[in-house]
């Protein structure tokens, strides 16, 4: 939670934009991405106020690629300028060239981020809840039990499907290996391709302790091959081979150890 939070009614999902999935996505990061602070804040040498944000049309070509068919996509710049174009004449956004890129407006943004103007809602929604408390209460009386079985079952359950796939084996190692990525590469946000990366590690089955130990020799042997001090891993993708190479080098060993021991006593005369 380093970068955050800001707030977003429901009523999102009514609007039309939430039809229009590349005008959506376009709004979303900007209205996301925008100054929260009422205080401002300064981005090379420009003074951002509460509600803007300073972005080139091409780096948002990189901010929104997405997946499609295993395939990274990016909107054309043609399809970016004319949302765009839609959302200023929508009225959502204002829009002023500078040097460094182009500065968006959020407008109305004083009124999405407003506490206010979610009272209503949230006085509601505090008495459902506490309806909800007493309901769940009463049922919890009655149901101990049944809880008590169904943890028991889904955990056996659990367990079962563990033991079924070895190794690096669903979404929360896959995100250890994205995290562990990060760490080492000393940044917060990951690509599509890095995603796709860690996937394909995963699909190895590769125990999830041997990953993270090849991934963090990885850094370490380009560290002492590097050519210069701003030369560094750009992506999860180029440490893929390394840690392929490294697990069936380690498999192979194993194995060669395994055939010479059983070729021991295959030799020995045991005088039978």
């Amino acid at each position: 939670m380093r970068k955050g939070a800001f707030q977003t009614s429901r009523n999102i999902f009514e609007n039309p934009i939430w039809n229009d999935i590349p005008k959506f996505r376009i709004f979303f990061y900007i209205y996301g991405n925008a100054v929260f602070s009422k205080e401002g804040s300064v981005v090379g040498g420009i003074k951002l106020k509460r509600g803007q944000f300073l972005r080139s049309y091409r780096n948002l070509q990189d901010d929104l690629q997405y997946l499609e068919n295993r395939s990274i996509k990016k909107y054309s710049l043609s399809v970016i300028k004319r949302k765009i174009d839609s959302l200023v004449d929508e009225n959502r956004l204002k829009i002023e060239d500078t040097e460094l890129g182009t500065l968006f407006t959020v407008i109305n943004y004083e009124q999405y981020q407003g506490l206010g103007n979610y009272r209503t809602d949230n006085l509601e929604r505090r008495k459902n809840g506490e309806r909800t408390e007493l309901e769940r209460s009463w049922n919890n009386n009655k149901n101990v039990k049944n809880v008590k079985e169904c943890i028991t079952t889904t955990t056996d359950k659990s367990r079962e499907e563990k033991n079924k796939h070895p190794g690096v084996e669903n979404m929360k190692e896959k995100n250890k290996i994205i995290n562990r990525y990060l760490e080492l590469k000393g940044s917060m946000h990951f690509t599509p391709k890095d995603e796709m990366a860690a996937e394909e590690i995963a699909n190895e089955n590769i125990p999830l302790e041997d990953v993270l130990r090849y991934l963090e020799d990885c850094f370490l042997d380009f560290e002492t091959r590097k050519r210069h001090s701003r030369d560094k891993i750009n992506s999860l993708q180029y440490c893929v081979g390394y840690i392929f190479d490294r697990h069936y080098k380690k498999d192979n060993k194993t194995s060669d150890k395994k055939d010479k021991s059983e070729s021991q006593y295959d030799d020995y005369d045991y005088g039978f």
